[in-house]
């Protein structure tokens, strides 16, 4: 009876069309009143003590860099220098966009922010060169994916704060993980357009490489800076988000030179925006979290998953089928802190490693951004590239397949993510 009021209340909530963060004080009242636990003090003081976390300051540094970097120059020159190196290749275009996807990852960390900058500046580019652009727009909206994958990753800070599991063993043991979906999304896209008689556009010289890496050497060097000073403990993920917003705007400003005055009033107003609405909803579910521990729901669901606890790739394929359900319906932030508090108790209880299952179930919410009905990135794309939804949906189904697969292969074969893992966490 206590999980149909939470989750009763919560999907009658969002039904209503509450927003979702308003949907999770519903649900965490009406289980309140079901436990007859009610007091206004305690949902004021989960509410506070939700947002209240030194490690979540990494979220709102981290969407401003993204926001920086994105206005700033950096990710065109990405582009570019991706460009530089692959687009002469039959197809090109496409593989530029998985590599500049890729390197862009492993600087903003945000789904949204990669999805909307790779379809301002490669959209048109596909388009032109011929490509269908349903087909192209798939392909960008699941090369954004990889953006909460690779670190640094505005998800896996999220899980790390809810799960109590580190934030820096995630960022490690998620670089490589990452880099399969890229290479998932080249084979995917290269088995597309074997038959298309598209003309690549030609090899540039050694020196035009050279001077598109010169170019983007200031941006390259931001995710090598951030991972060797994770590595070598010289400062925390939160410290980390703080490097990499000062290092953005530095490069922006002062090397680049192309982000304005104006530009930073509104690139700062745009991230605390964006901020503000993550940190309320992350506020707003750790009432749930709080009541789920009280109303003892874990010890519920384990009795619902008791067959698969004596098998640890049955019960990760069950619980990832499950996430997958849930992301049709459900973003990506909310999706984590609902079920975060729900399914550890059971994976600690199955002898599963938090951090392998904190990337799968990160890569799982994140391919979640694509999955229709809901598909936040698929709505960027589709805004951006001025495209109907229909389309984008259409154009990203055989890459969203390819991704679903990696992460299954990674569940039969846990050992894709624990050896690069122990590699990279020493």
């Amino acid at each position: 009876m206590t999980i149909i009021v939470f989750v009763g209340s919560l999907l009658l909530a969002m039904a209503m069309g509450i927003p979702i963060a308003f949907s999770l004080l519903a649900s965490g009242v009406a289980l309140m009143w079901h436990l007859d636990l009610f007091d206004a003090q305690i949902l004021a003081q989960n509410v506070i003590g939700g947002a209240d976390s030194f490690p979540l300051l990494a979220v709102p540094f981290f969407m401003l860099a993204g926001e920086i970097m994105n206005v700033g120059g950096l990710s065109k020159r990405i582009v570019d220098f991706a460009l530089a190196l692959v687009g002469h290749i039959k197809g090109g275009l496409g593989y530029v966009t998985i590599l500049a996807g890729c390197l862009l990852s492993a600087l903003s960390g945000s789904a949204v922010a990669d999805a909307a900058a790779l379809t301002a500046l490669l959209l048109p580019m596909m388009v032109k060169a011929g490509h269908d652009k349903a087909r192209a727009g798939g392909l960008i909206a699941a090369t954004g994916v990889i953006g909460p994958v690779i670190p640094p990753s505005i998800g896996l800070v999220i899980f790390g704060v809810a799960a109590n599991v580190s934030i820096s063993k995630l960022f490690l043991a998620a670089i490589v993980p990452g880099l399969l979906i890229g290479a998932a999304l080249w084979l995917t896209w290269a088995w597309l357009v074997r038959k298309e008689k598209i003309v690549p556009p030609p090899r540039q010289s050694g020196a035009e490489i050279f001077t598109a890496f010169r170019k983007a050497l200031w941006a390259l060097m931001l995710p090598f800076i951030i991972l060797v000073g994770l590595r070598m403990g010289v400062f925390t993920p939160t410290e980390a988000a703080v490097v990499a917003a000062v290092y953005a705007l530095f490069v922006s400003t002062v090397i680049y030179r192309e982000l304005t005055w104006g530009d930073l009033y509104r690139v700062f107003v745009g991230a605390a925006k964006t901020s503000a609405i993550v940190m309320f909803l992350i506020a707003a579910a750790m009432v749930s979290a709080w009541l789920i521990t009280v109303a003892d729901l874990p010890s519920k669901v384990v009795s619902l998953l008791q067959p698969f606890m004596g098998n640890q790739i049955l019960l990760m394929i069950a619980i990832m089928i499950l996430v997958m359900i849930v992301g049709t319906a459900m973003d990506m932030t909310p999706t984590i802190l609902i079920l975060t508090p729900v399914l550890m108790p059971i994976v600690k209880a199955a002898g599963i490693d938090p951090v392998y299952f904190g990337v799968l179930f990160i890569i799982n919410n994140s391919i979640g951004l694509v999955t229709p009905p809901v598909g936040t990135v698929l709505n960027v794309v589709a805004g951006v590239g001025k495209m109907k939804m229909d389309d984008v949906t259409r154009g990203v189904v055989p890459f969203m397949i390819a991704e679903f697969v990696v992460m299954f292969l990674m569940v039969l074969f846990p050992w894709l993510v624990i050896w690069p893992a122990r590699f990279f966490g020493g």
